[in-house]
């Protein structure tokens, strides 16, 4: 196995941002924000879980069938605390949801950022390491998912 040393600043050339990648990010980030923005205009539910059925979905059963919440209950409650900017709220209902919802924030700023610098955004992306990534993202929702239980008042 040879060794591949550790690129440095200097090392990284951008890449053009072509028209088809621009128009992704602009799709991407209109349903980015057509969610932030609906997630944003509900009530975060003082339970920590249930502000999902502001926006017609049905309620979790988790709860109701195992009298524990799933892995993803208070996602949608974490998202609406922090974007009416209680990010403690947010942390404490559901880390892994106010997680998800600072990483969609900053996908829509860094595509519009790159997308102004005329920069590819998916060949940055591509030089990241998604196996520690995807990693780090089930090593958080899964202790995420303990803190709910461990603080789930039924």
């Amino acid at each position: 196995m040879s060794y591949i040393p550790p690129m440095s600043k200097t090392d990284y050339i951008p890449r053009p941002m072509p028209p088809w990648e621009l128009i992704f990010w602009l799709l991407l980030d209109a349903a980015i924000l057509y969610l932030l923005i609906r997630v944003g205009l509900t009530h975060p539910d003082a339970r920590g879980i249930g502000t999902h059925e502001q926006l017609g979905r049905p309620p979790c059963s988790w709860p109701i069938l195992y009298n524990m919440p799933c892995p993803t209950c208070g996602v949608t409650t974490a998202t609406a605390h922090l974007l009416h900017l209680h990010p403690i709220r947010a942390f404490l209902t559901q880390p892994f949801g106010m997680a998800l919802a600072l990483s969609a924030v900053g996908m829509v700023l860094g595509s519009i950022w790159f997308g102004v610098r005329g920069e590819s955004l998916l060949f940055r992306l591509s030089r990241w390491n998604w196996g520690l990534v995807l990693l780090g993202g089930v090593v958080l929702l899964l202790v995420s998912w303990w803190w709910k239980v461990a603080t789930w008042g039924g």
